[in-house]
């Protein structure tokens, strides 16, 4: 095989993977394997957490494939996503679906026989969730997709539990309800400096449809929301000090930017917003997943 053949290849799965959206695919799993330690008494056993990390992993692949595939043409016409290969025509649309199919199949299949039915199906859930119910219906039609499709982003730490447990329960719920508020203030803090885009495209997103104004509050309001649902695995007894410690500090920083995004409008401050809301979703879990640990240590 020529040299030229091989750097082809390599050029071409680099675009397929380039698809599958890999930092957003890279907190998906942080926050899944997190759920897996948090629903363990002890250090997790890796007969579940590593098939259950790479099924997981495998289906959310498959469904930022069908998210491109599905959004080419809109990606096509807005600066952030045009150097996505399905947007610049460097992977064919049959192709994608392909891989997309490949993968899917491969994950619930590593799911079903190596974790367990209810995750497995879970997953499949999320990823119509995402893939057809978000995607296809609702980001084209309501400035509200991303509240109501949310539900399928808050999955990955519910996922990771129910591999450990087998079942739901009120602390899985909590660490749904914190993504599920964490989602809007995310994603809209984006769609208002990228709101030229988001119009240019045809997306109904917040800012585009309700002005400046109306979008800072409404990120305030779900920020002051979340700031109270970080609260719920200290109120049910999932977390104690150290966790309510670095939550506070997070819930303090993160409010005091929405608050003055919403005095004074200004493209770098949401994109301050932006960047930090990250960061306050890594460090929060990460929070969760020691205060797990040192409770371990001093009991």
């Amino acid at each position: 095989m020529s040299t030229l053949t091989l750097n082809l290849a390599s050029t071409h799965a680099r675009a397929l993977w380039q698809l599958c959206k890999p930092r957003v695919l890279l907190l998906i799993l942080f926050c899944a394997v997190i759920g897996m330690a948090l629903a363990s008494p002890g250090w997790p056993d890796p007969a579940v957490v590593v098939p259950a990390t790479v099924g997981i992993a495998l289906v959310a692949a498959a469904a930022a494939m069908v998210n491109c595939l599905v959004e080419r043409t809109i990606d096509a016409r807005m600066r952030r996503t045009a150097h996505r290969a399905t947007a610049r025509g460097a992977v064919s649309s049959p192709e994608t679906l392909l891989a997309a199919s490949m993968l899917g199949a491969a994950g619930m299949l590593v799911l079903l026989v190596w974790v367990n039915a209810l995750t497995a199906w879970l997953t499949l859930a999320t990823f119509v969730g995402y893939a057809v119910v978000y995607t296809l219906l609702l980001k084209p039609a309501t400035p509200q997709n991303i509240v109501i499709g949310g539900a399928s982003g808050a999955m990955p730490p519910v996922l990771g539990w129910v591999a450990v447990t087998q079942h739901i329960d009120p602390m899985a719920l909590a660490l749904f309800l914190i993504i599920y508020a964490w989602t809007p203030p995310h994603f809209w803090a984006l769609a208002l400096y990228r709101r030229d885009d988001y119009a240019r495209a045809g997306l109904p997103m917040l800012p585009v449809t309700h002005g400046e104004r109306f979008t800072t509050l409404s990120i305030l309001l779900y920020a002051l929301l979340l700031a109270g649902l970080t609260l719920l695995p200290v109120a049910w007894g999932g977390s104690g000090f150290l966790y309510l410690f670095c939550v506070v500090i997070l819930n303090l920083r993160l409010i005091l930017i929405a608050v003055s995004l919403h005095r004074q409008y200004a493209a770098d401050q949401a994109r301050r917003l932006f960047a930090w809301s990250i960061w306050y979703l890594t460090a929060l879990f990460a929070a969760l997943l020691l205060d797990h640990y040192w409770q371990m240590v001093v009991r």
